[in-house]
């Protein structure tokens, strides 16, 4: 098994998380700037195995796609020009900076801690993961 590697794709910054080996446990990695995150995820390829790549697919209320779905699908389709080889796959990321504020207030962080954007989009990708694992065992349970 290869780690799957989880992208929370905004317009200035990325939020990145990864799985461990087995894929048991979702991990907050890093939050790179946009401009570089193709480098950045290029390069730990070749570090690490890994086996799929979710990126979170902005959603508004009411199901739509949100503005930013456009530059979204441009990043994709870099991401399949550069890593061919690994299967790419869209998780629906509706209301993932809400949830990472909460997990911030829970886990106690200080109000300055908590206005880090970058740690937001870090831990909203680390959700993003969670989030696909999740639905995966859910598949798996009900063996479809």
């Amino acid at each position: 098994m290869g780690r799957v590697l989880a992208i929370d794709y905004g317009k200035k910054r990325t939020g990145v998380a990864v799985t461990d080996p087995l894929q048991l446990i979702a991990n907050g990695l890093t939050t790179v700037s946009t401009s570089s995150v193709m480098d950045f995820i290029v390069s730990y390829v070749r570090q690490e195995h890994v086996e799929r790549i979710v990126v979170g697919q902005p959603k508004q209320a009411n199901g739509e796609d949100s503005e930013n779905m456009g530059r979204i699908n441009s990043f994709v389709r870099r991401l399949h020009e550069h890593l061919p080889e690994i299967p790419v796959e869209f998780f629906d990321e509706r209301y993932t900076s809400v949830l990472a504020h909460q997990a911030m207030l829970q886990g106690g962080l200080r109000k300055k801690a908590r206005q880090n954007k970058a740690l937001v989009d870090e831990i909203s990708a680390t959700i993003i993961l969670q989030g696909w694992m999740e639905s995966r065992m859910m598949l798996k349970k009900n063996n479809i």
